[in-house]
């Protein structure tokens, strides 16, 4: 995988990132958002499945990276062993195998877990004990399987708790992953102004930071049902003017600063806009947030392949090509 990413490795060294070629890089890729983490797969897909033929057309539109969202916990037993479904953790097996047949890489992205949100505390054992299991099951999978510790931390899992549960997690990972590259964020739904309070051991180089951007939300979520008051925001666009480039220039200059005076990667995991939105207005936001992107260095995955956000179009079985063509120019 690093033959053909290679490129991207340059740019976090010519950003400053010095301990850069300790980390396999990454490149441009798509979410398989609303599959694996939701409560079963295709309750929030009508029923699809992901596919086969959904990898290698991934590929062939010239994407190098999956991040596969995956709902752990729903599929564990009981404490204090926590032991995954081993016929959950085939499904993911046979997605990791998809993903190395097309050349991608992919990122399992340990996702909706409401009750470590809401209760850290009481939940963090079982977190350590199934990021315990993932590790050892993996510890032999090719560098370009990237661990990402949680989604979007949020809730009570404020940013002390936060950033000790990571700690003991990231070393679980480490006593049989001791240099996978594994993917961590801050609180507040891994947002930039979080940053600064994410802590990370300094020893480990191994690490990308990664965060999420959908702003301005009133754009991104117009009529997303599960945002409270987002039905008046319907109708709005997003026109390009100055005024709404910098506010995205603003924010990815905040995080390209952390990332520098921290010396770490950054990895931009989610972004993208729901189906409500005009379509002119949607490539020209996911053009410019994907451009603005990469000229800091940042490796980048849409949200997502083919839901409600989605670059393609599941029921024709075609690229959305405004979407495709904004995220891949050369597509």
């Amino acid at each position: 995988m690093k033959s053909f990413l290679g490129a991207l490795l340059g740019l976090w060294i010519v950003c400053g990132f010095g301990h850069a070629d300790e980390i396999t890089p990454l490149g441009h890729g798509l979410n398989l958002g609303n599959f694996l983490e939701a409560p079963h797969e295709g309750a929030w897909s009508d029923g699809r499945l992901l596919k086969e033929s959904d990898f290698s057309t991934i590929q062939a539109a010239g994407f190098t990276v999956v991040r596969v969202p995956i709902r752990w916990a729903a599929h564990v037993g009981p404490g204090p062993d926590f032991t995954i479904d081993p016929t959950f953790l085939s499904r993911v097996d046979w997605v990791v195998a998809q993903a190395e047949k097309n050349h991608l890489q992919a990122i399992l992205d340990y996702h909706n877990d409401d009750e470590l949100m809401k209760h850290p505390d009481a939940n963090g054992n079982r977190f350590v004990a199934i990021w315990k299991q993932i590790a050892g099951h993996y510890q032999t999978a090719p560098d370009s399987i990237f661990f990402e510790l949680l989604n979007e931390p949020y809730g009570k899992l404020d940013a002390a708790r936060w950033n000790a549960l990571l700690a003991r997690a990231l070393a679980v990972v480490r006593e049989t992953n001791p240099t996978r590259t594994v993917v961590v964020g801050p609180v507040q739904w891994n947002g930039i102004g979080s940053l600064k309070n994410l802590v990370l051991p300094e020893n480990d180089r191994h690490l990308v930071v990664t965060f999420h951007y959908y702003s301005p939300m009133q754009f991104t979520h117009q009529g997303a049902s599960w945002i409270e008051g987002s039905t008046p925001w319907l109708g709005t666009t997003w026109e390009a003017t100055d005024k709404e480039k910098q506010a995205v220039l603003k924010d990815f200059a905040q995080a390209d600063a952390w990332g520098k005076a921290h010396d770490r990667p950054l990895y931009m995991g989610e972004f993208g806009s729901f189906e409500k939105g005009d379509m002119a207005s949607r490539a020209r936001w996911t053009a410019f947030v994907a451009r603005t992107a990469e000229s800091s260095g940042f490796a980048w995955t849409y949200w997502e392949f083919c839901s409600g956000f989605g670059a393609y179009d599941p029921v024709i079985n075609q690229w959305r090509l405004p979407l495709l063509q904004a995220l891949l120019p050369k597509s």
